[in-house]
């Protein structure tokens, strides 16, 4: 599926933005219970969760490796590597940057059904899958973040909406 089929937005977050969003992120989930360690969701929740770790003094990280979509395409989850927790996710923070249709935490929660979900930025239809989030954006738009771009001129909205 092309991306001009199902994202007609564009969202670009700045590294400032996207610290200053994962902090935020910290202080929401500073006032729930401790958590034995996070479990960061690569590759995208990499960069949350070192913020997040970092503001909550957690030391203890591990990660979940997942393969689900990309600009381009979406396809069927698929997990690469588990969390090498002995539980089921109990007093776990599991951080990813996005959740977009839930499905790649959908495929996290078989394992790990009692960790806290938090993420950065949610969609409407994965909300519900996350416990945790501070900015919601539309379904149809697509997150540039700071590892996705480079400088150069980008075309102005009326120029990319001209058919």
């Amino acid at each position: 599926m092309s991306n001009n089929n199902i994202y007609d937005k564009s969202f670009p977050v700045s590294w400032e933005e996207l610290h200053r969003n994962s902090k935020a992120l910290a202080w929401r989930l500073s006032e729930m219970k401790p958590y034995k360690g996070i479990i960061a969701v690569t590759r995208g929740g990499l960069v949350p969760a070192a913020i997040v770790a970092r503001e909550l003094d957690i030391r203890l990280i591990d990660t979940v490796c997942v393969l689900s979509y990309n600009q381009k395409t979406k396809g069927d989850v698929n997990v690469l590597k588990h969390a090498n927790i002995a539980d089921d996710g109990q007093e776990w923070l599991i951080v990813d940057d996005l959740v977009d249709t839930g499905e790649t935490i959908k495929a996290i929660r078989l394992t790990l059904p009692n960790a806290h979900y938090a993420t950065v930025y949610a969609k409407p239809s994965g909300r519900e899958q996350v416990d945790t989030f501070i900015t919601e954006v539309s379904q149809d738009t697509w997150i540039y973040f700071p590892w996705d771009m480079e400088m150069k001129p980008a075309p102005t909205i009326s120029e990319r909406t001209k058919k």
